[in-house]
């Protein structure tokens, strides 16, 4: 099948390389432009325009750029752009979420669904429309979340199922699409404000904040963002840190280095 792939992160990448794996021609990969990605003055590419230029193919960074190819589909996975309806009117798309559609439409479903406790979520293959995530589905598989994953282990799970159900639903026709049933729940991007931890919030909503990445609080002041954590006979105790401008380290270490008073705690 021919086809434009339109991505921008590393979690993009197997699906790009696995359909030129099974020989899907992919005439034009559409990403994100350029970055700063580290201290340096100089621009990095994205990891999927990296990707498509190992595997030989031509790169783009704008949407209309798939038209006048003879696209047959426009395959989308974490592109992070809304595509126009100039666009879908030409190039029919389906696109990989990760999410139990319509719950967790938008930009962070891994995120919002670990943080809501859900014991399940999964990837749904969708046509692409205007709409936030509001496409008929024709394909979706099934994830348990454990109470103890975080959201990379989280993400490398549905990659891995998300890359199996693109090839597999592309092997041949689509199955007709189901629209979506439900009431519709959103999972808006998740703010730097939200993640300073509340120590007055459960114990089990904490943990899943950890879990999700980028957990933070404060001592004396300064920032110290808190990587790890783990259940002892109920208590949640606190295992790896990483204080303001310094390399992440064992909460022992951490207390010793800052002579941690007695009753002395988080703020």
């Amino acid at each position: 099948m021919r086809l434009a792939f339109l991505g921008t992160p590393a979690m993009a990448v197997p699906s790009l390389q696995a359909l030129v794996a099974a020989a899907h021609d992919v005439a034009i990969v559409i990403t994100g432009a350029d970055k700063r990605r580290g201290r340096g003055s100089e621009l990095s590419p994205s990891p999927v325009k990296a990707a498509a230029l190992q595997l030989g193919l031509p790169v783009s960074h704008s949407v209309d750029d798939v038209l006048g190819r003879e696209i047959e589909l426009g395959v989308v996975v974490a592109f992070g752009q809304l595509v126009r309806p100039h666009v879908l009117n030409d190039v029919p798309m389906v696109n990989s979420h990760f999410s139990l559609l319509p719950r967790w439409r938008g930009a962070a479903p891994v995120e919002r669904a670990l943080l809501a406790g859900d014991n399940e979520t999964g990837v749904c293959l969708m046509q692409l429309e205007a709409g936030l995530d509001t496409g008929p589905v024709y394909d979706v598989v099934r994830v348990p979340i454990s109470a103890t994953a975080t959201a990379p282990e989280l993400r490398g799970a549905l990659v891995a199922v998300g890359v199996e159900q693109l090839v597999r639903c592309l092997s041949g026709p689509l199955p007709a699409p189901i629209e979506q049933q439900g009431e519709p729940v959103y999972a808006a991007k998740i703010k730097a404000s939200e993640l300073r931890i509340d120590w007055s919030q459960p114990v089990q909503q904490i943990d899943r904040l950890i879990r999700v990445g980028g957990a933070w609080t404060t001592l004396r002041g300064r920032r110290v963002k808190v990587l790890t954590a783990t259940f002892v006979t109920g208590e949640l105790r606190i295992t790896t840190v990483q204080p303001e401008g310094k390399a992440a380290m064992s909460m022992d270490d951490f207390a010793r280095g800052v002579r941690l008073q007695p009753g002395e705690s988080f703020e």
